[in-house]
């Protein structure tokens, strides 16, 4: 065990303590559910047999042909995947990317136009973006910047971004500017020429006083250079669009018709050593440890998506992280840049650490990875903070950066619950803890689907593999709906083996165009290069009367009619300082939940209100009560009729 931290899981693997052997028992689950209104469950699977060489990154599909179309960075093309059985999707064509650059990067369809990004084969020459037909029959090309390496349709299709990254060479000598390219398609693809892209730069930003949170560190850039955009969402009245700028941690706002960047918003820092915002930080310790440290996550986004709640737009971010290493070869000694290291190596300041030793040692700070480029407030030589990459989570913002919700630890705590035995495992191996000192799961991509009045965010891990699902209707306030892993730790991974490792692209395929007239989900993992179509049922089924948002106030989880009475098991358990606790009331009537310690005595109400038939969800907030187990009872028009137990762990 840790002399420092305040553990909110904290399992031996070595011991043999009955909770730990519980969660041992686990292994070989799949899927974790919390109170689920919707299920995933896996359809069927395409894989390329290509191993840790990109064999299926980004994907796009088109209603009208059923087809798929996927990037294939190996072999340089776009793979055309039909799904019109799912359950057996077969690749029915390809298109050669290579015919028009170096190498496609991303890929969307709206209409029967496929438009493919590719960069140039000098990745800091401008690349392409080529347009086809749903058979792959080239259309036409046009100019766009540097390494494009996203594109995506406007909703009303009449204009087409590319996030255009600018990344520099490998010794870092060129460095182009990153942009966001619009291609106007108004006028239809027969009048598409190179007066219709217009690129909306930075250089107006190169002088500007910046928001201290934006990062702009590269060799000798300018802002213009250092900036790099990743991914791009569109507000739904195709004005305004958003894009991440991952290294930079920040957002870029786009006025679309403009064609300019408008505003540059710092997204700030994520302080771990708050409750709920834990992390496992070490992968020496054989230990899952998810706890409090006196560390800075920068939020480094790299996937974005955004919806309308309550009549305001909201932005979904996945807090990967990143890092800048050139060249990025062997053990990075000899790097021209190298912004990476481990707190072990550095000079803490003894009065902002004047437990410096002990946070050093490799079983508590001292492996994980930060930046050396921030920290040293007063320029004396030592870090008087640290910063590390990711924030392990994702996060809700309204349309003005301003944060509205983060998942905290739950990422780590929800996959530490399905998988002990490979906690944060990496996705070439089946390895315990072995990405702790790193990123942690890392919430790669986000993709967002409506079902009836509900809004889900489907979120991919990118190491330990699988999607988390959230039902995020309220903005502030979403629920933990669904862990699903495709993966197979019983087999080393491999060409055709050890199931779909590696996230990277994520789509939601609503009802109304689905082959099967079922909602589906659709995963590209780049590590084993496969395509998993996933099925979504709706568990809970909307009411007649009102809409689910009607109910968000009253702790409401769907406007429904259950047939039975149930008082769940709250979620996260053990816990610390929250957790959910959810029921079903078939019928309506006066609920009461009381938590009791285990002498009895009573030492919170949760509620003790009228309920209207349906399915609820409250939150116990135990700050204030010691470590230890109590007992959660609900009474139903003065009944006694279930009891459950909770573990408080801090």
């Amino acid at each position: 065990m840790r002399a420092i931290g305040s553990g909110f899981m904290r399992l031996t693997l070595m011991g043999k303590s009955p909770f730990v052997l519980f969660i041992l028992a686990m292994v070989v689950a799949t899927t974790v559910f919390a109170c689920p209104t919707i299920q995933l469950g896996v359809l069927g699977t395409y894989s390329t047999g290509i191993y840790n060489s990109g064999g299926s990154e980004i994907s796009a599909y088109d209603p009208g042909t059923h087809r798929l179309f996927i990037v294939n960075a190996k072999l340089v093309t776009i793979d055309i995947v039909d799904i019109s059985n799912p359950s057996a999707p077969v690749l029915w064509g390809t298109i050669n990317a290579a015919a028009y650059g170096g190498a496609a990067n991303s890929v969307d369809v709206r209409n029967g136009l496929v438009a493919v990004a590719i960069e140039n084969s000098v990745k800091t020459d401008p690349g392409v973006v080529a347009f086809f037909d749903v058979n792959g029959n080239f259309k036409k090309s046009v100019i766009v910047g540097a390494l494009p390496d996203m594109i995506t349709f406007t909703p009303n299709s009449q204009k087409i971004l590319v996030a255009c990254e600018g990344e520099p060479n490998e010794d870092y000598t060129v460095d182009p500017e990153g942009l966001i390219s619009i291609i106007d398609l108004s006028g239809g693809i027969a009048r598409l020429n190179q007066s219709k892209v217009h690129n909306a730069g930075f250089r107006a930003f190169n002088k500007a006083k910046l928001d201290p949170s934006i990062r702009i560190y590269g060799l000798n850039a300018t802002v213009a250079q250092d900036i790099e955009p990743e991914y791009i969402t569109v507000s739904q009245d195709s004005k305004t669009a958003w894009a991440t700028l991952q290294e930079n941690n920040a957002l870029a706002v786009i006025d679309i018709n403009k064609a300019a960047v408008t505003k540059l918003i710092g997204l700030g820092f994520k302080n771990h050593s708050l409750p709920g915002n834990g992390m496992d930080v070490s992968d020496k310790d054989g230990i899952i440890n998810i706890a409090n440290w006196p560390v800075k996550g920068m939020y480094l986004p790299d996937g974005i998506a955004s919806y309308r709640a309550f009549s305001k737009t909201y932005l979904v971010t996945t807090n990967e992280g990143d890092t800048r290493v050139y060249p990025t070869v062997g053990d990075n000694t000899g790097c021209v840049f190298n912004e990476e290291a481990r707190v072990a190596t550095l000079i803490l300041d003894p009065t902002a650490f004047p437990d410096a030793a002990t946070l050093q040692n490799k079983i508590n700070l001292g492996r994980l990875k930060v930046t050396n480029t921030r920290g040293d407030i007063d320029k004396d030589g030592d870090f008087d903070e640290l910063y590390s990459f990711g924030a392990r989570s994702f996060s809700i913002r309204n349309d003005k950066g301003q944060i509205v919700f983060d998942s905290g630890d739950q990422l780590e705590q929800i996959t530490a619950a399905a998988y002990p035995a490979f906690f944060n495992s990496g996705h070439t191996v089946n390895l315990f803890d072995d990405r702790s000192d790193d990123k942690g799961p890392e919430a790669e991509n986000v993709v967002l689907g409506q079902l009836s009045s509900r809004t889900y965010a489907f979120v991919g891990l990118e190491r330990i593999s699988g999607v988390i699902v959230y039902d995020i209707t309220n903005p502030v306030s979403p629920v933990f709906v669904q862990y699903i892993n495709n993966r197979d730790f019983t087999a080393a991974p491999g060409p055709f083996s050890g199931g779909d490792l590696g996230p990277e692209g994520i789509i939601f395929i609503k009802q109304d165009y689905s082959p099967i007239g079922k909602p589906l989900i659709v995963v590209t993992n780049e590590i084993s290069g496969s395509t998993t179509v996933y099925e979504i049922n709706q568990v809970v089924k909307e009411s007649e009367g009102g809409s689910a948002q009607d109910a968000l106030g009253q702790g409401k989880v769907a406007a429904a009619v259950p047939t039975q009475l149930v008082l769940n098991q709250n979620y996260p358990n053990p816990f610390n300082p929250s957790t959910t606790i959810s029921f079903n009331l078939p019928e309506n009537g006066r609920v009461g939940i009381k938590v009791f310690d285990l002498l009895g005595q009573e030492v919170a109400t949760l509620t003790d209100a009228y309920y209207q038939a349906g399915s609820y969800s409250l939150v116990f907030q135990a700050g204030n009560l010691a470590s230890g187990k109590y007992f959660y009872r609900m009474d139903v028009n003065g009944t006694v009729r279930q009891m459950r137990q909770l573990t408080l762990l801090k």
